[in-house]
């Protein structure tokens, strides 16, 4: 057994003529539910959606020492919630290293990542059994030790691969579930390369996203009015706007009607009307009481408003009525510096809110963020 628990492969394959592939489609395989593709996988995925990361870490070591993981696809699996949860704690080193342990390089394409090199676990299977979760951390995590360029290489070569799995013959469920990912991925590349302005490069992705997803996705079309607002295009930002706004129809969802509002309010913070801006901010608020965007936003509105009085009472009234959605790093910052410029007793305000986090964040909130 190797260093990441994976046992070394049997060179003997099955008798291909009855061989079930699996790699080709993920909806295709054998197994019934999550229990039945690996061990207590339901534990997990309760746990990650709770965001409880170091009861992941404590689940994976307590199965790992008890031999709990029987099979190769079982240790990596494991694995991918084990890496996942120690990035989402903002341990990057130590995620890096427990991915080092299994990958020897680049490649996730060795023997010991197929089914058919198995054959006493996986009689008359074969194919790849590597998470894409985990195809994704590999891609991410150096752009969290600051290797930003390693990270694009890997997201690129990602992206290839997805495009290759889309030229396969897939059913219709597996080809949207690729499309998904493929979206996933090149969203994350945009985002990379925005960070660092490179505008004319987002907007030529963009386009790839846009013929990916079609010219009727708002939230594309949003996003490519957001670029174009970056750069000072702010005609070429409207254009973008108007377009998502005709979508909308007298049955149209919550949703879009909020994404119309806040991309108005935005026109409106470049033309420094706040007062427009804040009256589109409320108007969201009053269709979906938990949209977060737009109670943050206000915020900053007011503020820009010199009423920081009522900002700091909007970000408050989040927390206290829904802190599961409201509480994220941006709006606690946001609060943080306004009770900075309203209060010379900021410190010791900062510390209740700090002290309020800690009972009731989830396990990757980053605390740091109250600057106390």
């Amino acid at each position: 057994m190797d260093a990441a628990g994976l046992p070394d492969p049997n060179l003997p394959q099955p008798d291909t003529a009855t061989t079930i592939t699996v790699s080709e489609d993920p909806l295709n395989n054998p197994y019934t539910s999550l229990n039945a593709i690996c061990h207590n996988l339901s534990d997990l995925q309760d746990l990650a959606t709770r965001g409880a990361w170091k009861s992941i870490l404590d689940k994976v070591g307590h199965a790992r020492s008890l031999s709990l993981l029987t099979k190769p696809h079982e240790h990596l699996t494991y694995l991918t919630f084990n890496v996942l949860a120690l990035t989402k704690l903002r341990r990057p080193v130590d995620a890096n290293q427990e991915l080092e342990t299994l990958l020897d390089g680049e490649d996730f394409n060795t023997p010991q990542f197929h089914y058919q090199n198995y054959p006493n676990h996986y009689p008359n299977m074969k194919g790849n059994f590597v998470p894409f979760a985990l195809r994704w951390l590999h891609a991410y995590l150096p752009y969290s030790l600051g290797q930003r360029m390693k990270s694009l290489d890997r997201l690129y070569t990602l992206i290839d691969y997805i495009r290759s799995k889309k030229l396969t013959t897939l059913t219709n469920p597996s080809k949207d579930l690729w499309k998904r990912r493929e979206v996933l991925v090149l969203n994350t590349i945009i985002s990379h390369h925005l960070s660092q302005k490179d505008f004319k490069l987002c907007l030529d992705l963009l386009n790839e996203l846009i013929g990916i997803c079609g010219d009727d996705d708002p939230n594309v079309l949003s996003k490519l009015g957001y670029v174009k607002m970056q750069y000072g295009d702010v005609e070429g930002a409207r254009k973008a706007f108007s377009v998502v706004e005709g979508m909308i129809g007298s049955e149209s969802e919550v949703g879009l009607r909020n994404l119309v509002s806040r991309n108005k309010a935005l026109m409106y913070i470049v033309e420094k009307d706040y007062v427009s801006a804040v009256r589109e901010y409320e108007e969201c608020i009053e269709r979906d009481g938990m949209d977060m965007v737009a109670m943050n936003n206000k915020a900053l509105c007011l503020m820009y408003s010199r009423d920081l009085s009522d900002a700091i009472k909007v970000l408050e009234n989040a927390l206290e009525r829904v802190p599961t959605v409201a509480l994220n790093e941006t709006l606690v910052v946001n609060l943080c510096s306004m009770y900075e410029l309203a209060y010379v007793n900021h410190a010791d305000i900062k510390r209740t809110l700090n002290n309020w986090i800690a009972r009731v964040a989830p396990d990757d909130f980053d605390s740091s963020c109250t600057r106390t």
